[in-house]
């Protein structure tokens, strides 16, 4: 997932990305103006666009062509005309039941203390065991919150077909006083490698 603010450069960061082995990029920038939107996704090479969701602005996937939409808030219902590749998130493992059947995959939040915004978890390992025994978690629930290179074994162990990986990956990159994001995209790779 995208950090929450805008940058220089992104597009080359998130390219860069793409050709590492990013397999879906959601694009969540909830306070700015759709200019912004536009422009990164217009900077984007064409090839990737069928893999980014967006959160805000669902207009968008028909502008780029892009593979989706997602929905943060759990009682805001499907846009009418949005049926390929919605996808939700909530804090509610109740929500997971009902949501899994209107999506292609849930993201349930929050599993672990956030590393980017001070969210703090909601949901215990216990929880999360019963709801895999219950058939709640599978492979169309992905884990968001604090994910990390730390616990992604966790979250495949709980059973999620999933990982939504934002802060452990954004926190090696400074936007104010970096111009090289090598760091980066060698902490991507041993992402890639723990989820593979």
């Amino acid at each position: 997932m995208t950090q929450p603010t805008y940058f220089v450069e992104e597009d080359k960061i998130l390219s860069a990305l793409f050709d590492e082995g990013l397999d879906i990029l959601h694009v969540n920038k909830p306070e700015l103006d759709l200019v912004y939107a536009e422009r990164l996704l217009s900077l984007l090479p064409q090839r990737i666009l069928d893999r980014i969701v967006v959160h805000q602005h669902y207009f968008l996937k028909k502008e780029f062509d892009l593979r989706g939409i997602h929905i943060d808030r759990p009682e805001e219902p499907v846009p009418d005309g949005m049926r390929r590749h919605v996808t939700r998130s909530t804090p509610n493992i109740d929500d997971l039941k009902a949501m899994k059947k209107e999506c292609d995959y849930v993201m349930l939040h929050s599993l672990y203390d956030s590393l980017h915004d001070g969210a703090k978890a909601s949901l215990t390992e216990d929880e999360m065991r019963a709801a895999r025994k219950a058939g709640l978690i599978d492979k169309h629930v992905y884990a968001l919150g604090g994910m990390s290179l730390e616990n992604i074994a966790k979250a495949k162990e709980l059973g999620f077909g999933g990982v939504v990986i934002c802060g452990d990956l954004w926190s090696r990159f400074s936007i104010q006083h970096e111009v090289d994001f090598k760091g980066l995209i060698e902490h991507f790779k041993k992402l890639r490698k723990a989820v593979g």
